[in-house]
């Protein structure tokens, strides 16, 4: 368990990562057209195709290591009335038994087309500049692949006791959670 744990939290931190990465890249491409626009008159052809796959990108590579950081929006006004365990118990369950099936149901569609795209060669049919789009498809698959594994690993968490809803790991070290 520790294992899996382990190499799942790794790897939505790599995800982060890159992530991270591809904000800088967002944020020079984008400098790089203003420049080339309205300075030398000269447009890309990439930059708004570059945009929104990274902007994709960066939301999908983030996603993983949002929940487990715990930094994602929690609307709890009913549930923080139940006890903790209760809390757990519905948490773990909720993303064991929904969240996980959805996000691997999306990671699977986001893969077959991804691979689709690879093989049949498909490209930005409404860009001039044209690029191929599988990457970015692959991007989407990973990136929900990884969500749809971190949700496991938080569940687990809750339903094993190791984490309370609203509580980041880091608040958890060194105190007795409630039974």
């Amino acid at each position: 368990m520790t294992f899996f744990r382990n190499s799942i939290e790794w790897f939505s931190d790599i995800l982060g990562i890159l992530g991270r990465l591809a904000i800088i890249t967002l944020i020079g491409a984008m400098l790089y057209e203003v420049t080339a626009r309205y300075v030398f008159g000269a447009p890309t052809l990439w930059a708004f195709d570059i945009s929104y796959m990274l902007n994709g990108s960066i939301f999908l590579l983030g996603a993983a290591y949002s929940l487990r950081e715990d930094a994602h929006v929690r609307i709890d006004f009913l549930s923080q009335r139940f006890p903790k365990r209760v809390q757990r118990m519905v948490n773990g369950s909720f993303y064991l038994l929904i969240m996980a099936p959805v996000s691997f149901a999306f990671a699977w569609v986001a893969g077959t087309k991804a691979l689709k795209a690879f093989m049949t060669g498909e490209v930005e049919s409404v860009s001039p500049w044209a690029p191929l789009v599988w990457p970015f498809y692959l991007v989407i698959a990973v990136g929900l692949f990884a969500f749809a594994l971190q949700f496991v690993v938080e569940a687990l968490k809750f339903l094993f006791g190791e984490k309370n809803p609203g509580e980041t790991d880091v608040e958890l070290q060194g105190l007795e959670i409630d039974q």
